[in-house]
């Protein structure tokens, strides 16, 4: 690519690193490597250029992000600054049917649990 064509794009480390999806741009060079990274749904290196309108997928711990890059960036800055260089297009999780088991009542006064009552408390500490 020549310098006139790089004018307008910026390498998705570079990239990665300003919008504050990686912590240093050594993590979001390996991310790139280990392949969590797509642009335009093509696994892409370190080096690829990314310009604005580009659909970014990327794997990190908390889950897959799908961003549109919306501006460049070159240097970090803070969050909100972080914030412009793209729309979030990833869906909302799906909600989770939550499981609360009903809690045990037990009056005061009516000396130790039962073995059973035990093994209910134990079930319900482990979870």
């Amino acid at each position: 690519m020549s310098a006139e064509e790089a004018k307008g794009a910026v390498r998705i480390d570079r990239w990665l690193w300003a919008a504050r999806l990686f912590k240093s741009r050594t993590l979001a060079t390996h991310a790139c490597h280990g392949g969590k990274v797509d642009v335009n749904s093509q696994a892409a290196k370190a080096g690829k250029m990314v310009r604005p309108g580009d659909m970014v997928e990327v794997t990190i711990p908390g889950g897959r992000r799908i961003l549109k890059v919306l501006a460049l960036g070159e240097r970090r800055g803070s969050a909100v600054v972080a914030r412009t260089l793209y729309e979030d297009l990833t869906p909302p999780p799906p909600p989770r049917a939550e499981r609360i088991p009903p809690p045990i009542h037990r009056p005061p006064g009516l000396g130790r649990p039962t073995k059973r009552q035990r093994r209910q408390l134990s079930r319900l500490r482990e979870w």
